[in-house]
């Protein structure tokens, strides 16, 4: 078990040992409330969820439940068309539910570079062009997009002093393997949201999830957002 009981002065982010060990930690970021939840790919059942088993989307946390059983942390897995079907790839399970998409376009989704979460033994964050050269095995993928830290660099089209502010949340992967989940408890715009990922958890690479209907299930800090329908789902399952 990996611990840490660092104190970063800079940032004012406190990370327990909690974190490390699959739970979610209370931090904050240049004013930014934010929720860390980690998990470790070689020990925790980290999965991406989307369809109750009858194709139909979950759509909220205790449907997620009642399909996979008790769980530790899950939030938003990606964004979704307005049926809750997922943008761009999607795998659950080694079951393809929507392929992959290398073009650009309108919205989040379409800033290149974008990305793809990759999970199985290991957990691991891809730019979707070269997701598509490389073809890794996934036994569960999230296409999402943009990027936020791309091999150390942040996305070039973000913007220091950014008023597009919303609630956002993200992944990233560090180097020796963790799985970090952030949601903000405020709002933060790209560019603070995507340093945080760098400067703190040191994630090489890391991918936005969703903004704006972003939303966390952790129940061991009794929290458990209410919101409209979701599409797909991270959750780390006990």
């Amino acid at each position: 078990m990996k611990t840490c009981a660092a104190i970063w002065i800079l940032t004012s982010f406190f990370l327990a040992p909690a974190a490390w060990a699959g739970g979610c930690e209370k931090a904050v970021f240049e004013n930014v409330p934010l929720t860390v939840c980690s998990a470790d790919p070689a020990r925790d059942d980290i999965r991406l969820f989307w369809d109750d088993g009858t194709g139909a989307p979950l759509g909220t946390f205790d449907a997620l439940e009642d399909k996979a059983g008790e769980i530790t942390f899950a939030m938003n897995g990606g964004m979704y068309h307005p049926d809750r079907a997922p943008v761009g790839l999607f795998v659950e399970n080694g079951r393809e539910v929507a392929p992959l998409v290398t073009r650009d376009g309108p919205g989040n989704f379409g800033l290149l570079p974008n990305g793809v979460l990759c999970l199985g033994d290991t957990a691991s964050i891809h730019e979707s062009r070269a997701f598509a050269q490389s073809a890794p095995h996934c036994t569960y993928a999230s296409q999402s997009g943009p990027m936020l830290v791309i091999d150390g660099q942040l996305h070039p089209r973000f913007l220091p002093n950014s008023d597009s502010t919303f609630r956002r949340n993200g992944v990233g992967v560090s180097k020796d393997g963790m799985l970090y989940a952030v949601i903000s408890d405020g709002p933060v715009n790209f560019h603070r949201f995507a340093r945080f990922f760098r400067d703190v958890l040191k994630t090489p690479n890391a991918l936005f999830m969703d903004g704006k209907v972003s939303r966390l299930y952790a129940p061991a800090l009794d929290r458990h957002d209410f919101g409209f329908p979701l599409g797909p789902m991270l959750g780390v399952v006990e």
